[in-house]
């Protein structure tokens, strides 16, 4: 029953449902599903049973929009991990070796809060247009969408046709001719996979390092090849099988959407009051006899629900599988014009400008987000370009004490990591800022960082007991590059006052 919650938003038309037409069983089943579309998915049937989606092939000025979109998003998807911005990929998070690039920036673990604060911004960013435009992020931006509609879909129909030859393709008995078409869009979905999978790889490991992986003997890698095999089925799998489902059983945002949406969010909604009552264009019926039976411009062709990629019937309302594509509004204008009546009867609205005729307003609630959008953006900014371009950790060298030089100063063992955030090699220098003592890097004259890399050696601290505040003393470390203060690093320097070192030698002769 959990996959049955719905918990969208809902706009309600408040009619009875009507007597379906025996006639014609697809547009019959849909009748009837309007009484109860609600307690039950659209892709299974009421045994439980996987029911086939054949989307028609939308066209308007809507579909064509997305495509430019979509376009542009894959060309970015695809061309991401080979865009450099100063050496640095504009995309890469190398889990492994913790080092994460975004817009040619290094990002390392110590960056965690940045990490942390980005992906608030990201949440934050879907939840502001979630609130103002619906959907917005599915129908247009999704990863998943994207490919499936824009590549995937388009490819199968080119393939095996639109969706009554698709139809009539997986009814016919198996033939040649069948099985070619199935196993050439079969055997291109798995190349695609195959390119999809080591894209995101290159996101993962870098460009250059995938490269390398493919010049070299395969052998070499058998199990990250094995790996990769691994995930294109994953891929293959969604995109040939799984599809919608994966928005409607997986995704938990269309479930989410009801806690920001609210009667002046802009959706894909259909105009009820201009609409209803429907009813089928009769040959010889016009527009003034259609008024004077009290019916509405909805000419009840089903056209919207035949070119929904997830097979909802967008005049139920808003619903979780909505992702708001838009092919519900092309096909809809598209008859529309075919019957001389004016476009918009599905159309991005809110349930406000539909009930009541208001225009689009920014509400408190998404002034209230937008406000802390804009602060968490200026906090990310803030933290970026304010970040030092040399990270130092200095600790203690674990297990070690103090120890006593001849000359009766106290001397601490420390380990110094230096991660150069750059990808230009920098030469750092140490100075013990407060109290005064000698710092000495041991087995290095001179400190070089490699750009990009992590540097980690031992330090010497020597300080005069007198300079002792107690059994523990606070130091401050500045770590310099080019005569220029990086960033200024705290750490302890365990020893004795002379007091009390003087008192335990007297008491030890």
């Amino acid at each position: 029953m959990l996959l049955l919650e719905i918990w969208s938003f809902c706009i309600v038309t408040g009619l009875s449902p009507k007597k379906p037409d025996d006639s014609d069983p697809y547009k019959a089943s849909q009748e009837a599903d309007w009484e109860n579309f609600r307690d039950h998915l659209t892709t299974t049937d009421k045994h439980g049973q996987r029911q086939w989606i054949y989307a028609k092939q939308p066209h308007g000025k809507w579909t064509q929009r997305r495509t430019w979109v979509s376009w542009l998003l894959i060309g970015i998807m695809f061309a991401g991990p080979f865009i450099k911005i100063n050496g640095n990929p504009l995309l890469m998070m190398n889990i492994v070796e913790r080092r994460f690039s975004i817009l040619g920036q290094l990002f390392w673990p110590q960056d965690m809060v940045i990490f942390a604060v980005a992906i608030l911004t990201f949440i934050t960013g879907i939840i502001v247009f979630t609130t103002a435009f619906g959907r917005l992020w599915c129908g247009w931006t999704c990863p998943q969408t994207v490919m499936m509609e824009m590549v995937f879909r388009k490819l199968e129909y080119l393939i095996e046709g639109d969706a009554v030859q698709q139809r009539l393709l997986a009814a016919a008995p198996w033939t040649a001719g069948k099985f070619a078409k199935k196993a050439c869009k079969l055997g291109i979905f798995f190349g695609l996979s195959f390119i999809i999978g080591n894209t995101l790889l290159a996101y993962i490991i870098g460009s250059d390092e995938l490269i390398h992986i493919i010049r070299d003997d395969p052998h070499n890698h058998a199990s990250g090849l094995a790996f990769m095999i691994l995930f294109t089925l994953v891929f293959f799998a969604i995109f040939a099988r799984f599809r919608e489902q994966a928005c409607t059983y997986i995704c938990p945002y269309g479930r989410l959407q009801s806690a920001m949406l609210d009667e002046n969010t802009m959706v894909v909604a259909y105009d009820h009051k201009r609409g209803e009552k429907r009813g089928t264009l009769q040959r010889s019926e016009y527009l003034v006899e259609r008024i004077a039976k009290g019916k509405g411009d909805c000419i009840d062709c089903h056209q919207c629900v035949a070119v929904c990629p997830t097979g909802i019937d967008i005049r139920d309302g808003v619903q979780m599988e909505c992702v708001h594509c838009t092919a519900c509004i092309d096909a809809c204008d598209t008859v529309m014009d075919k019957v001389g009546t004016p476009r918009g009867l599905i159309r991005y609205a809110s349930l406000n400008s539909i009930e009541k005729g208001d225009p689009f307003r920014f509400t408190p609630r998404m002034k209230l987000y937008a406000v802390v959008l804009t602060g968490l953006i200026a906090l990310f900014l803030t933290l970026v370009f304010t970040r030092s371009a040399v990270e130092a950790m200095f600790l203690r060298a674990p297990g070690s004490l103090f120890m006593q030089t001849t000359d009766g100063k106290i001397e601490n063992l420390y380990t110094l990591k230096l991660v150069n955030k750059t990808m230009r090699d920098l030469s750092v220098e140490l100075k013990l800022e407060n109290p005064p003592g000698t710092l000495q890097v041991l087995g290095e004259e001179h400190l070089v960082v490699p750009g990009g890399k992590l540097l980690q050696t031992s330090v010497l601290i020597q300080l005069a007991p007198e300079t002792l505040t107690g059994a523990t003393t606070r130091l401050r470390v500045g770590v310099y590059s080019n005569g220029k203060l990086m960033q200024t690093v705290k750490t302890v320097f365990v020893g004795h006052r002379k007091s009390e070192h003087n008192e335990e030698k007297e008491y030890h002769d």
